[in-house]
């Protein structure tokens, strides 16, 4: 496993991300995690030489915390990174959360410690609450050693949000298709401006881009047959200097395996490289509508208690496969369904994508 410099420190350029670990039911997002799959994939990860494990207070309603604290307490404390974040919306008492985490990971530290994300509507909430200053105050302390943050803001308010201090990383969706059709490339310009490391998420878009159009699949196995169509997404964010990490939330040993072959070397893309994914790109965009990483966010208020992940999931197989993927409606496992949808917009506030999912409810209610 390639590694690369960070301060005093080598971190793998591949990170594991513990948001979508192995549960007891594949087809229910909501099952709880298969702790044995879970810690086995864990450390089949660390044993091949990943060393940053990143996880969430609120990922798996805390679940996630201890399975990779569980998983990790076997191995050499320093021989590993793990990296954990504070969500003000989901529990705002910082102090007390971060005690928390702490038992959680069974650790008395955390490597890297990211205010979790960050939009426009809660950045002057984390500027004002105090959080920042505590967590500076541990790290004085040694119980952070590095202080990061994630973002789903708008460029204005990362730009703003980035010039607090000098913060030692931060965490941004960076992905080829974000790079061409949103702001993330103007994102990585504002963060390589003030030199600030770039930790990658969803660089596989929450697993779409693993797999695009039959015809824009074409194209990128064509150039590369040996590649995995999720290879040139991983290769994609490697060709970034600015790049530290690379997420990929594993949930399988197949995917763990995958990544492992694409980043057994650090080669990145070339420029023929990247013209034949900018094409790719372009016919996989004409076909796609909906930018969801199923991240999961839009669920916690929706009061019909809409899976509406799935069903933006199959909204787009709809786009990409006509009619016939309408047939997967009847397999969500989902209290309410899209003719309930309100119309509140509820969903809308709590999405880092914008999506117009009441619109888009109103549209499925009447396919199916």
């Amino acid at each position: 496993m390639k590694k690369k410099a960070f301060q005093k420190i080598e971190v793998s350029r591949l990170g594991m991300g513990n948001m979508r670990l192995p549960s007891v039911d594949a087809k229910d997002s909501k099952a709880p995690i298969d702790y044995p799959e879970a810690i086995k994939l864990i450390r089949r990860a660390y044993e091949e030489g990943i060393n940053y494990f990143d996880t969430a207070y609120v990922y798996n309603d805390g679940d996630s915390e201890k399975c990779l604290g569980e998983a990790m307490k076997v191995f050499p404390r320093d021989s590993y990174y793990l990296a954990t974040k504070f969500h003000i919306d989901a529990n705002p008492d910082y102090e007390a959360v971060f005690e928390e985490q702490l038992r959680r990971l069974q650790t008395d530290r955390i490597d890297f410690y990211l205010i979790h994300c960050l939009t426009d509507g809660n950045a002057d909430k984390y500027l004002n609450s105090g959080a920042i200053e505590y967590f500076l105050e541990q790290k004085k302390k040694g119980r952070i050693s590095y202080l990061g943050f994630s973002s789903h803001a708008g460029v204005d308010t990362l730009r703003r949000f980035a010039a607090h201090h000098q913060w030692d990383f931060t965490q941004i969706q960076l992905n080829y298709y974000d790079w061409n059709y949103s702001s993330a490339k103007e994102e990585y310009q504002i963060l390589e401006e003030r030199n600030i490391p770039v930790m990658v998420m969803e660089p596989v878009r929450g697993g779409r881009l693993a797999s695009l159009t039959p015809e824009a699949n074409e194209v990128l196995k064509t150039a590369h047959p040996n590649w995995s169509i999720a290879a040139w997404a991983l290769r994609f964010v490697k060709s970034l200097p600015q790049v530290q990490v690379i997420l990929s939330g594993m949930s399988t040993m197949d995917q763990l395996e995958d990544n492992l072959d694409t980043f057994a070397d650090d080669d990145g893309l070339n420029e023929t490289d990247m013209e034949t994914l900018e094409k790719a790109c372009s016919m996989f965009k004409n076909q796609i509508q909906v930018p969801c990483t199923a991240c999961r966010y839009c669920c916690s208020g929706c009061p019909m208690e809409i899976n509406i992940p799935e069903y933006l999931k199959l909204y787009n197989g709809y786009k990409v496969d006509g009619e016939q993927a309408l047939a997967g409606a009847a397999a969500i496992e989902s209290k309410g369904k899209p003719a309930d949808c309100a119309g509140c917009g509820s969903c809308i506030g709590h999405c880092p994508q914008n999506i117009n999912t009441p619109e888009i409810m109103t549209e499925l209610a009447r396919l199916i």
